[in-house]
């Protein structure tokens, strides 16, 4: 029950973190481009800040439950005897997951900042380039995020 459980709690994790990226690059961004600047930079501002949070702890979430899990499937194929062999798909997931929060760790704490500072000064052709690279760099997590998930149930 608790592997069921942690299992659950990853896998919602993901989808924040996962859908969070799919809506605020394909709905949001497109809708919040019929704004001027002063209106568009902060919104978009607003949104990101409020998202970013709830992606650290969709991070924390993921991470601890999926090392958990292999933790747990490591110990008991030992005590049954066995050699423990991680699976590719959970190798590649596991991977390409540390890619995207270290990813994300330069779209938080580095490009967020160039947002931050250019919002509290009003300038918005500072605020538009630092979206342009959050878009950028979050377009690249979206695609890891996809290939991801399609990797991982194709070889299920």
């Amino acid at each position: 029950m608790l592997y069921a459980s942690l299992k659950l709690l990853h896998v919602l994790a993901i989808v924040v973190w996962i859908g969070g990226m799919v809506f605020a690059h394909f709905f949001l961004r497109p809708a919040a481009m019929q704004l001027q600047p002063p209106q568009r930079v902060p919104l978009m501002h607003g949104a990101l800040q409020r998202f970013f949070s709830a992606v650290l702890v969709a991070i924390v979430i993921v991470l601890a439950s999926g090392l958990w899990m292999i933790g747990r499937v490591a110990k008991e194929t030992v005590q049954a005897g066995l050699s423990f062999n991680m699976p590719l798909d959970w190798s590649i997931m596991s991977a390409l997951g540390i890619v995207m929060m270290a990813i994300f760790g330069h779209i938080r704490f580095a490009l967020f900042k160039r947002l931050d500072r250019a919002v509290a000064a009003q300038d918005w052709p500072a605020g538009a380039a630092a979206l342009a690279s959050i878009r950028t760099w979050v377009g690249v997590n979206l695609a890891i995020g996809v290939l991801i998930i399609a990797f991982t149930l194709l070889m299920a």
